[in-house]
C-alpha cells in the first residue's frame, strides 16, 4: 500500500480525538447485547413516556428473532421493514439481524407501487407494517414473493394512560383489518416465538450484508445500497469518539427516520451499541419536536435545515432552557453560512454552551462521515474526517489529486463504505474504484475543496450544477445569497432550460414574515443579489412560494421544482418535453439521499 496523502487531522490542536479507532468485528445485535450485559438496568430508549431498559431490550430482540425462525426467515433472507421510529421496528431490526437476515428499510408513506418496486428489488420473503398501512400492502402483495406479512401498531407499546388516549384520536382513523387477512399480528407473531428453542441465531461477521438503505446512486435510478455489520458497528464508534462528551445514558432526540442513515445510524444504532439513550418520535412537527429536547432534556439533537429553520420561528421555544444540550448536529442538505449563525445565536440565547456543527455523507457510506470538530469550526466548512476515514479532492471521475484549495470532486474511504449497490454492478464498478493506494474510494458526483489543515468545504453536487452560457454556476451559492437577506426565509435555485444559454437560474423564495409578496420585493431582491452575484449567474426570475416541496426526510425537493419548471416549458412548447432538454439540461442526482 502506498503513502496515503488525504488528511485526517483527529489529533493535535483538535484534542484527544483518535485518527485510528479498533472496530468492533461481530454483528449489528451483538454490538447492542455487549451494552446490554454491561447497563442492563439503564434505558435504551422512551416511546411515547415509556422506557425499555437495555436488559427488556435484549429479551424481545431475542423472542422476535425466535418468531422469525419459526415462520421460516433464514440466513441471508431480506426482511423488508416499513415502519416509523417505534419499538417494534427496534425489536424487528436487530432480530433480522441476529438470525442472519437483511434488513429492507423503506419509508411506509411510500405509494403503493414503490413498496412493490422495493419488495420486489429486495426478493423480501418476510414484510413488517403498522395496521394503518395494511391496505397498501394488501394491494401489491400478489405482485411480490412476499410469504408473510407481520401488522403491528402504535398502541400495543403503549402505557394504559396513553393508550386510551389514542385509541380516541389517531386510533380512530385507521381502516379496520378484516378478522381473515392474511396477515401475523404482532401478538401471535410473538407467541409463535415461544415453540422455537434453539438453533435461531446465525454467526455473523462484521463484513456480511446487513442493511438495504436506498438512494439515487450516481444516476438518479434508485438503487438499493447493500451495508454490512461493520459499516454501522464502525459508524456507531466514530461518532462516539468524535463526541468526546458523550456519556452513557445521554439521551438523543430520535426524530430523523429509520429509512434513512442518518436516522438509523446515527440517532439509533450507534446510540444503542454505545450505551446512549433514545428518544423515539415516530412522527413529528417543529412544535412537537421543540417540546420533546425540553421534556427529555435531551443532550443531542440531530436534524436537517429546514426542521432547524422552523425551530427558530417557535412561540412556544421563547425562554426554552437548552443548557441540557452537549450536541447539535446538521446534516441531509447544506447548512448556510446565515442559518447557521441565526442557529448559533438561538442557542446562545437559550443558555445553550455549544455551536451547531454541520455533518456530510452519502448514504453509500451509510450518512455522516465527516463532521465539525466540537471546538474548532470555520466559516463555510463541513468539518472534517471521521477517524479511519479519507477525503480526497480530484478532477471529477478520475483519480488524479488536486492541490489544496482547488475545487473537484469529493471522493471517500473509510470502514463505512458500502459493500454494492444490489443488483446493479455497472454502477458499483462506476462508483467504488480501488486506487493505487490500495484503498476502495466511493465517487460521490459532490464537488468540494480541502484547505490544508484538512476541512472540507462543500460547493454543490456536481450533477445539480448549472450551466449558464458556458459559466458553472452553483446553486448552492445563490442559496446562502438569498438567505442572508432579511426578506428572505428560504430559498431554492434551479437551472432551467434554455436555448441560448443552455440553461438560466431562476430563484424560488418563501418570505419571511410580513414581507410582501409583490413586484417592488422581487426587485428589490434582483437588486440586492446583482450586489453580491456575478452577471453570468443572475437569477432571470425570482418567483414567491409560501412553502416549498419537502423530500421523506424534510429537505427542499429542488427536483420537484425542476420538475415543474420543465413541465411548464412543455406545455407552452405543444410537446411532451421541451426541445432543448439535455444531460446537463436535466440533472439527475443522489442528492435527496445524501
Amino acid at each position: 500500500m502506498t503513502e496515503i496523502t488525504a488528511k485526517t487531522p483527529w489529533a493535535g490542536s483538535l484534542g484527544d480525538i483518535p485518527m485510528h479507532l479498533t472496530y468492533f468485528e461481530g454483528s449489528m445485535f451483538e454490538a447492542v447485547e455487549r451494552i446490554a450485559q454491561k447497563y442492563p438496568r439503564n434505558v435504551a430508549f422512551d416511546f411515547m413516556g415509556r422506557p425499555t431498559t437495555y436488559a427488556r431490550l435484549v429479551d424481545e430482540i431475542k423472542s422476535c428473532a425466535r418468531a422469525l425462525r419459526t415462520i421460516g426467515v433464514r440466513e441471508g433472507d431480506r426482511v423488508t421493514i416499513a415502519m416509523p421510529n417505534c419499538p417494534q421496528a427496534i425489536f424487528l431490526f436487530y432480530a433480522v439481524n441476529l438470525v442472519g437476515g437483511i434488513a429492507n428499510m423503506i419509508h411506509p408513506l411510500s405509494a403503493e407501487k414503490e413498496i412493490e418496486f422495493y419488495l420486489n428489488e429486495s426478493e423480501s420473503v418476510t414484510a413488517i407494517t403498522l395496521d394503518q398501512f395494511y391496505h397498501k400492502f394488501e394491494h401489491i402483495r400478489q405482485n411480490t414473493k412476499v410469504v408473510n406479512i407481520i401488522i403491528a401498531s402504535v398502541k400495543d407499546e403503549l402505557s394504559r394512560p396513553v393508550k386510551a388516549g389514542y385509541m380516541l384520536t389517531e386510533g380512530r382513523k385507521i381502516a379496520k383489518i378484516p378478522k381473515d387477512a392474511p396477515v401475523i399480528r404482532w401478538n401471535e407473531f410473538l407467541r409463535m416465538g415461544k415453540s422455537c428453542f434453539w438453533n435461531y441465531a446465525v454467526k455473523r461477521t462484521g463484513d456480511d450484508p446487513a442493511v438495504i438503505l436506498y438512494s439515487g446512486g450516481t444516476t438518479g435510478t434508485t438503487k438499493g445500497i447493500v451495508l454490512t455489520n461493520r459499516n454501522f458497528n464502525a459508524l456507531g464508534q466514530q461518532i462516539i469518539a468524535t463526541n468526546p462528551m458523550f456519556r452513557p445514558g445521554d439521551k438523543m432526540l430520535s426524530a430523523m427516520p429509520l429509512f434513512h442513515g442518518f436516522g438509523l445510524g446515527v440517532c439509533i444504532h450507534s446510540m444503542l451499541s454505545q450505551g446512549g439513550r433514545c428518544i423515539l418520535v415516530p412522527r413529528f412537527t417543529a412544535k412537537s419536536y421543540a417540546k420533546l429536547i425540553t421534556k427529555y432534556q435531551c443532550n443531542f439533537i440531530a436534524g436537517v435545515p429546514t426542521l432547524y429553520e422552523a425551530l427558530l420561528r417557535l412561540p412556544s421555544m421563547d425562554g426554552a432552557d437548552l443548557s441540557c444540550l452537549k450536541g447539535v448536529f446538521s446534516g441531509g442538505d447544506s447548512l448556510s453560512i446565515e442559518l447557521k449563525k441565526k442557529l448559533d445565536k438561538f442557542l446562545y440565547d437559550h443558555k445553550a454552551v455549544i455551536q451547531v456543527r454541520e455533518g456530510y455523507g452519502t448514504t453509500e457510506t451509510v450518512t455522516a462521515c465527516c463532521l465539525t470538530p466540537p471546538k474548532m469550526f470555520k466559516e463555510g466548512s463541513i468539518g472534517i474526517p471521521f477517524p479511519d476515514t479519507y477525503i480526497k479532492i480530484v478532477k471529477p471521475d478520475t483519480d488524479e489529486e488536486l492541490p489544496y484549495g482547488q475545487e473537484g470532486e469529493i471522493l471517500l474511504a473509510g470502514p463505512t463504505v458500502m459493500k454494492e449497490y444490489m443488483n446493479h454492478p455497472e454502477e458499483t464498478a462506476r462508483t467504488l474504484r480501488q486506487h493505487a493506494d490500495g484503498l476502495t474510494w466511493v465517487y460521490t458526483g459532490d464537488l468540494g475543496v480541502m484547505d490544508e489543515e484538512g476541512f472540507i468545504y462543500f460547493r454543490g453536487r456536481a450533477k445539480r450544477m448549472i450551466v449558464s452560457s458556458g459559466y458553472n454556476v452553483y446553486p448552492s451559492q445563490i442559496e446562502n445569497i438569498l438567505d442572508a437577506s432579511d426578506m428572505v426565509q428560504m430559498s431554492c435555485v434551479i437551472g432551467v432550460p434554455d436555448p441560448y444559454r443552455m440553461q438560466k437560474v431562476k430563484a424560488f423564495v418563501k418570505l419571511a414574515p410580513e414581507v410582501p409578496a409583490n413586484d417592488a420585493t422581487r426587485q428589490a431582491l434582483l437588486s440586492y443579489c446583482a450586489k453580491h452575484i456575478a452577471k453570468y449567474a443572475m437569477p432571470y426570475d425570482i418567483e414567491f412560494r409560501e412553502d416549498m416541496p419537502k423530500t421523506l426526510v424534510g429537505k427542499v425537493a429542488y427536483r420537484v421544482l425542476e420538475e415543474e419548471e420543465q413541465a411548464k416549458l412543455a406545455a407552452q412548447s405543444g410537446e411532451a418535453q421541451p426541445e432543448t432538454q439535455s444531460a446537463e439540461a436535466q440533472p439527475d442526482t443522489p442528492a435527496e439521499e445524501k
